[in-house]
């Protein structure tokens, strides 16, 4: 309890660490800085690109709703020779989602435009039939629509006698765009075409941008090539969908029968690419919790390395570090650990070194502790060596907080809310949790605890609940003394 009350004793340590062993020591130091200097730039760009590609496979993995699995305890930073091994990893993963991905994409969109195309096929059968009649007087084959003989817009037999040549244009439209898309139809085409179009009685997604919506499904016979030509700018204006259509009714039934085999065929060749996009994923998801703290570990450590300074000869980096007295045998220790592990000839080496300069305040705190010191640095932190007044105020600040709200209801509220944070503080949705008051609320559990205690004393004493006044106690004022009789001797 003695660095409650004042700082920790301070010390300036010269490290000498050697460049292949740097690493490891550092990573044994279990560094937390984010600084961005001079030689390990490369390096720290590497750990970025390892952050981007796990990001996405982040959110390949929440898109595909597979659960994330949280360690209680973090993993310790790699060693350097196993992070290329990581770097190769995920970049080998990244590249085989992104193709499995890519693959599965054009599998999808290329089935919406096979379901598209068979809607429409099954449309327009209904609406259009075979006229002899009209198939003799032109001498040529091709449909034409049930109202085409009613329709008194152009002189068929003087299309026939000018050579001009029936062809069709089928597809889908937007349902917003029909309006406007037959009407551009009859301004640019001046009459020689006939429109025919219905709704789909279901809805179908997109392939370009995977929305669903309603869809008409249309079909225009023109008289013509330059006509066609305007016909098919128009679609191309509209963003139609715009699919061949068969001339003969042979035609379009075996267009129809080869486009369900291919459906059948791609639902299969879907669903075992999306099993195995999953199979990818899951395997993934076992080791991305221990990726993610590597790397930002990794990151750390680079970044701290950039702070060193190196030697003429280049062989090892010096670092200056203010250190606790206490912690003096821990630094030696971690440094012949870290050169231990990375193999080194020569290790690591510290030395304390006199300085006039005065050392920065340094306080211990624990979970109880750490919220009364935030309170007390958020007015500022004391000189070296000074009295630290956040033990005072672990007692001093719930009270006075009491003394102003004296409550019991809603002080119990505070202090059942609390305690519930303490009971399950190690839950990993309130450790990790990125809501800002949440996290305000959870790293001051212990003195909304104390706040809320507190709360409900002086709220008895105030008689006070939920704003109403209760009598529990009674009154311990008695005004009998006035009428008692005095005796005078």
């Amino acid at each position: 309890m003695g660095s409650l009350f004042r700082s920790e004793p301070m010390c300036l340590a010269q490290l000498f660490l050697q460049s292949g062993s740097a690493y490891e020591c550092l990573s044994e130091l279990n560094p937390n800085v984010s600084v961005f200097q001079r030689k390990f730039v490369n390096e720290v760009k590497k750990c970025e690109e390892m952050e981007r590609i796990l990001g996405y496979l982040v959110q390949e993995i929440k898109k595909a709703d597979i659960p994330l699995p949280e360690g209680d305890v973090a993993p310790p930073a790699p060693l350097l020779k196993h992070t290329l091994e990581i770097q190769e990893q995920l970049q080998k993963l990244e590249t085989e989602l992104r193709e499995v991905t890519k693959n599965k994409e054009k599998l999808r969109k290329n089935l919406l435009e096979l379901t598209e195309y068979t809607c429409m096929l099954e449309v327009t059968q209904r609406f259009v039939r075979r006229t002899t009649e009209y198939e003799s007087r032109l001498h040529a084959n091709y449909e034409e629509f049930a109202s085409v003989e009613n329709e008194q817009l152009m002189d068929y037999n003087c299309m026939h006698r000018l050579g001009a040549k029936l062809g069709f244009i089928s597809g889908l439209v937007h349902i917003a765009k029909v309006e406007a898309f037959e009407k551009m139809l009859w301004r640019v085409c001046k009459g020689l075409h006939i429109l025919t179009y219905v709704e789909l009685d279901e809805s179908l997604e997109d392939p370009d941008t995977g929305e669903t919506t309603k869809w008409f499904v249309f079909l225009v016979s023109y008289w013509g090539e330059k006509i066609g030509q305007k016909v098919k700018k128009i679609c191309d204006c509209y963003h139609c969908h715009v699919y061949p259509y068969p001339n003969t009714l042979e035609e379009r039934k075996a267009v129809v029968e080869g486009l369900n085999v291919r459906i059948q065929d791609l639902h299969t060749v879907l669903n075992k690419t999306e099993d195995y996009l999953r199979q990818v994923l899951c395997k993934a998801s076992e080791s991305i919790y221990t990726w993610v703290i590597q790397v930002k570990k990794m990151k750390a450590i680079y970044h701290v390395l950039n702070l060193c300074s190196f030697d003429v000869t280049n062989k090892c980096l010096i670092a200056e570090v203010w250190c606790p007295v206490a912690d003096l045998q821990n630094l030696r220790h971690a440094l012949e650990e870290g050169s231990r592990k990375s193999g080194a000839t020569i290790s690591s080496f510290m030395n304390t070194i006199p300085t006039t300069q005065p050392p920065p305040t340094l306080i211990r705190t624990n979970k109880f502790t750490s919220g009364f010191q935030n309170i007390v640095d958020a007015y500022g932190v004391g000189n070296y060596g000074e009295v630290n007044p956040a033990l005072y105020t672990i007692i001093t600040f719930p009270f006075l907080f009491a003394v102003m709200f004296g409550d019991f209801g809603h002080g119990l509220l505070m202090f059942i809310f609390a305690l519930l944070t303490i009971l399950y503080e190690n839950h990993p949705r309130l450790k990790r949790s990125q809501d800002e008051i949440m996290k305000m609320l959870f790293e001051g559990r212990y003195v909304i605890l104390l706040m809320g205690l507190f709360s409900i004393y002086t709220g008895l004493i105030y008689n006070d609940c939920f704003s109403k006044s209760l009598n529990i106690f009674g009154s311990g004022w008695n005004v009998s003394a006035m009428f008692e009789q005095k005796v005078w001797r």
